[in-house]
């Protein structure tokens, strides 16, 4: 029954199959037990998400994957299956009961606060709260990790590309370079919700519909060798009548072009012309070109200009070029110096305006370079580095528990930083009167909240120096409930709309804190009171040496 209604609920709601309850920690598990031995099947907890630190050497993370795991809530059940295997794996001596005990296990009596998916995100800040039973709780633990650290990694790393390259056009092209399936689907999702235009991932379009972009390989182009390998040179002009000779003209044009660009014609390639003929066949609307299999100025660009041309009599227009090699910034500027004399020479305004997309390994420092060098690329088809985060493999968002049966909990360690900030919580931004963000603010979830146009005391959690008044012109109340008594209290947001939170949220944000060199650090602050709580409870369960 439980498989049943899970089919239904991913039929429904499109979650992956492979989330479920079994994917987990075996700790998770036994730690269940252990609870549930202890007599700790009533105990009511809360649980904070949240990471330590920004990644990539910035200040600002994009939150992202709460869709996922509020789905995950509405399905979360150990079907029979899941327990058959447990018995396999979990020592003889557990008892039946237990085994019970799981079988009937719901989220039902969790509830679910978060900050909306898509936001701008800090350190410390609590990105999902999770208040139920203790051993439910638990065990959602490490699924809401997977499902959040990654997703707001990935998002984030996509919105810094975002900011690179400016208005310019995006597009994943990982899922090669991903690691498996599970992870290039992912990728193609948070890239496009952090700020991509689409992707080359046919089924990442398919299922989270994301606009699908792509060309053709360099294997395409070396599969010809001559105009003899084309079967094919003839093609209907656009608005009709009697088919007309593709290769011809493109080869009239090249002869052309060859004179006005002082180019070689013995180092042109025939067979990257038939190519390209073959490929203009094919796709008369979309032609588009990756013109770096032989030499893009001595070869690859001039047969892309003739058989653009030629398409052109014909009725067609051509997309642009792609280069996947070189020095990417002098290519481009001499690609679009092409262009722009052929729009002059020819009368052909729009020419001057055909893409230039270039890969080739890019990452963020390569585009600043590249805008530094005053590039003129259109687009940029991007893959191993955004999908797999080079630059930092991994968020680090961690799971902690704050609070049970409504006594606060807290974990020491001599690294300050990894001292949780105990109790449940309420957390809000403080916006001043340009509109951008000044603080995020931690209270105890018993305070007033904060006020518009009204004083309040922030506090650094760790440093008694560290503190200012700030007085908002605008207060925002960041936790939201997303499910409480077996139900999604929010609705489900499509990924454009996540998309669209995030540029918004972006927005709110100072340039000095987005930028890439050295960037200022945004401000998490505690209240008055929590501070003192925090410390007091520090105080409490720190042991006191003793010398002799």
């Amino acid at each position: 029954m439980a498989e049943e209604c899970n089919s239904i609920f991913e039929r429904k709601h499109g979650q992956n199959g492979i989330v479920q309850p079994l994917l987990t920690d075996l700790y998770q598990i036994t730690m269940a037990y252990a609870y549930w031995k202890a007599g700790k099947d009533r105990d009511n907890a809360v649980f904070d998400l949240f990471f330590r630190r920004n990644p990539f050497q910035g200040e600002f993370t994009i939150f992202a994957g709460l869709e996922e795991c509020v789905k995950f809530l509405d399905k979360f059940c150990y079907s029979q299956s899941d327990i058959d295997y447990l018995r396999q794996i979990l020592p003889p001596s557990i008892e039946d009961e237990f085994y019970e005990f799981l079988k009937g296990l719901t989220a039902k009596d969790v509830t679910l606060h978060a900050i909306e998916e898509g936001s701008v995100v800090f350190p410390r800040i609590p990105l999902i709260r999770v208040e139920g039973p203790l051993i439910v709780a638990q065990l959602l633990e490490t699924t809401f990790l997977n499902l959040v650290n990654y997703a707001s990694l990935m998002a984030t790393n996509a919105a810094r590309y975002r900011m690179a390259s400016g208005n310019l056009t995006l597009l994943e092209f990982g899922l090669r370079r991903a690691q498996g399936p599970d992870g290039g689907l992912s990728a193609s999702k948070y890239a496009y919700i952090g700020g991509f235009d689409g992707t080359s991932n046919v089924l990442a379009g398919k299922l989270f519909n994301i606009p699908v972009k792509g060309t053709h390989g360099h294997a395409y182009i070396t599969s010809f060798t001559g105009f003899a390998d084309l079967k094919t040179i003839e093609l209907k002009p656009k608005d009709g009548g009697d088919a007309l000779d593709l290769l011809a003209l493109s080869q009239k044009w090249r002869k052309e072009l060859v004179v006005i660009f002082k180019v070689v014609i013995a180092e042109v390639s025939d067979g990257e012309l038939a190519a390209f003929v073959s490929f203009a066949i094919a796709f008369p609307h979309q032609f588009m070109a990756l013109v770096d299999t032989y030499d893009v100025l001595k070869s690859g660009l001039l047969n892309f200009c003739a058989v653009a041309l030629a398409l052109h009599e014909l009725g067609y227009r051509a997309i642009g070029i792609r280069i996947d090699s070189g020095d990417l910034a002098y290519l481009s500027i001499v690609s679009r110096q092409y262009y722009t004399q052929i729009s002059v020479e020819y009368d052909l305004p729009w020419f001057k305006d055909l893409v230039i997309m270039a890969s080739n390994d890019i990452n963020e420092e390569t585009i600043l370079s590249l805008n530094d060098q005053g590039h003129k690329i259109d687009c940029f088809g991007i893959g191993t580095h955004l999908v797999t985060c080079q630059k930092q493999p991994a968020l680090g968002c961690v799971y902690k528990l704050v609070e049970l049966n409504s006594m606060a909990r807290i974990k020491l360690s001599q690294d300050v930083s990894k001292v949780t900030i105990p109790g449940k919580k309420n957390v809000y931004r403080l916006y001043g009167e340009s509109g951008y963000s000044l603080v995020d603010l931690l209270q105890k979830w018993d305070e007033d909240p904060p006020q518009a146009g009204k004083k309040v005391l922030c506090r650094h959690p760790f440093e008694e120096s560290k503190r200012a008044f700030v007085t908002p012109s605008k207060v925002e109340a960041l936790h939201k409930v997303y499910w409480k008594n077996g139900e999604i209290c929010k609705p489900i947001r499509n990924m454009q709309e996540i998309r669209e939170r995030v540029q918004r949220s972006m927005r709110t944000l100072r340039g000095d804190i987005k930028r890439n060199l050295n960037p200022t650090p945004y401000k998490v602050s505690v209240s008055d009171k929590l501070y003192s709580f925090l410390h007091e409870l520090w105080l409490q369960n720190a042991p006191i040496g003793e010398l002799s």
